[in-house]
C-alpha cells in the first residue's frame, strides 16, 4: 500500500460580499424558528450515473447510529481510532488536485480532475475518495491505496458530497452560489453505491453548504451560507421540517459529541452559533474572531477548531464548556481544516494566500507552510479513524 498522504486543495469560487443586517450580532433569545409544512422532495429525471473503475462495497448491515455511552459521543470511534498518514487537498479554479506526503510535508503528484473543483470527501466505506466538480458535473474518484483518479460519476453541480450515517444514500449538496442553477439550489438523494436519483429538496435560501447529521441520524442540518438560515430536514422522507434563523453568513457545521447540540461557523457574526437540537433554537453565539468559517473537531473529541478566515487565526473553542480556550494567530486566510489521524497537526487551506499551512494542535505553532498556487480549498487527511465517513473533508463517526 502506498503510504504517501494525499492532500487535495480545492479553488473555490469568488466570495459573494455581505448583507448589510448580518454584521449585526443578533440577540439568541429574538432568532426565531420557523416549522415548515413538510416538503415533498422533486423527483427529478436521472443525470446519468456514470462508471466507476472502483466500486465501493455496499455495507453488509447499517451501523446503529446512536451514539454508545463512551468517552467522545457520537465521536468515540475517531477518538479511540489509530490509522497511519495520508493527506490530500483540491485546486478550486482550475482542474489539480494537489497530493502532498505529510512525513515531507512535499507535493508529490498533481492529478486532473473536473473544473471547478470544491471538496475532497472520503466516502463511507474509505474505499475511495470523490472531488466535487462543480463545473463539470461530475465526481473524480481517487484510490486512495495509489493517488491515483480510477473513474468518474456523473452527478449534477456538486458543491459537497455527505453520506447517510447508515450507509445506503449520498447527498449532493447543490449550491446556485456556486455554479448551479437558481432551481436546483438544495441538496439530491441517491443511492449509495450506484449514486442513482431517489430525489431533489429545493432550498429557497440562497447558499446551500454544509450539513452534519444528528446522532441517531434521522435529521440533517444544512447551512445556507448567504441567507443566515439553517434548515432542518428529515432524511427519511427528504423533506424539510424547520428553517432556524441564525443571521449572517453560516457555513461548516458539526455536531456536538453528545448530539444535544449544533455548532455552526458564522463568518459574518465572527461567531459559532449554538443551536439546541431538541427544540431547533438558537440558544448561545459564541464570540471568536473575524470570518469564522471552518470546523473541525480534535482527535479527542473535546475541542473544537474553528477557522476565521478574515482575522488569520484559529480559536480552540471547548465542547462542554462552550467556552474559548485559545486563540491561535496564524495569519494567511484559514478556510477548510483537517486533523491528522494521530491528532497532533492541523492541515488548513489558506484560500487567498496560495498556501497550506500545518498547525501543531496544541500549541497553535506553524510547523510548516507549503505553496499550493491559487484558491487552496477543500482538503482531505486520509485515512483517518473512525467507523465510517459522513462525507464532506472526511467528518467520521
Amino acid at each position: 500500500m502506498d503510504r504517501r498522504e494525499l492532500a487535495t486543495v480545492l479553488i473555490a469560487t469568488a466570495l459573494v460580499g455581505c448583507q448589510s443586517w448580518a454584521s449585526v450580532p443578533p440577540d439568541p433569545s429574538r432568532l426565531e424558528t420557523r416549522s415548515l409544512p413538510s416538503a415533498t422532495a422533486r423527483a427529478s429525471s436521472p443525470t446519468g450515473t456514470g462508471t466507476l473503475a472502483a466500486t465501493p462495497t455496499a455495507p453488509a448491515s447499517s451501523p446503529a447510529p446512536t451514539a454508545p455511552p463512551l468517552p467522545g459521543g457520537i465521536y468515540w470511534a475517531t477518538v479511540r481510532g489509530t490509522l497511519s498518514q495520508a493527506v490530500k487537498d483540491p485546486n478550486e479554479r482550475g482542474s489539480k488536485v494537489i497530493v502532498i506526503d505529510p512525513t515531507t510535508f512535499e507535493i508529490v503528484d498533481r492529478l486532473e480532475v473536473g473544473t471547478y473543483p470544491e471538496h475532497v470527501s472520503p466516502s463511507w466505506d474509505g474505499q475511495l475518495l470523490y472531488v466535487n466538480n462543480m463545473n463539470s458535473n461530475s465526481m473524480s474518484v481517487i484510490d486512495p491505496r495509489t493517488g491515483k483518479v480510477t473513474g468518474q460519476v456523473s452527478v449534477p453541480y456538486p458543491y459537497n458530497v455527505y453520506f447517510t450515517p447508515d450507509g445506503t444514500r449520498a447527498i449532493v449538496v447543490q449550491d446556485m452560489e456556486h455554479g448551479a442553477p437558481e432551481d436546483e439550489n438544495g441538496i439530491r438523494f441517491m443511492t449509495y453505491p450506484g449514486f442513482r436519483d431517489l430525489g431533489f429538496v429545493p432550498i429557497k435560501w440562497a447558499g446551500a453548504d454544509h450539513l452534519d447529521f444528528s446522532s441517531d441520524g434521522k435529521v440533517l442540518y444544512l447551512s445556507c451560507e448567504y441567507s443566515g438560515r439553517v434548515v432542518v430536514i428529515d432524511v427519511a422522507r427528504m423533506a424539510i421540517t424547520a428553517e432556524i434563523v441564525v443571521g449572517g453568513f453560516p457555513t461548516d457545521v458539526r455536531m456536538a459529541p453528545d448530539g444535544r447540540h449544533v455548532f455552526v461557523a458564522n463568518q459574518m457574526l465572527h461567531a459559532l452559533t449554538v443551536i439546541d437540537t431538541t427544540t431547533n433554537r438558537v440558544v448561545e453565539i459564541i464570540k471568536l474572531q473575524k470570518g469564522s468559517h471552518g470546523l473541525a473537531l480534535s482527535r479527542d473529541a473535546t475541542v473544537l477548531y474553528v477557522t476565521n478566515r478574515i482575522a488569520g487565526s484559529v480559536s480552540v473553542v471547548d465542547v462542554q464548556a462552550r467556552t474559548v480556550v485559545d486563540t491561535w494567530e496564524i495569519g494567511g486566510s484559514p478556510d477548510m481544516i483537517a486533523v491528522s489521524a494521530d491528532g497532533t497537526q492541523l492541515w488548513i487551506s489558506n484560500r487567498w494566500d496560495r498556501s497550506v499551512v500545518v498547525v501543531d494542535s496544541e500549541t497553535g505553532k506553524a510547523l510548516k507552510s507549503i505553496e499550493t498556487g491559487a484558491y487552496p480549498h477543500g482538503l482531505a487527511y486520509w485515512p483517518l479513524p473512525g467507523r465510517y465517513s459522513l462525507g464532506h473533508n472526511g467528518n467520521m463517526r
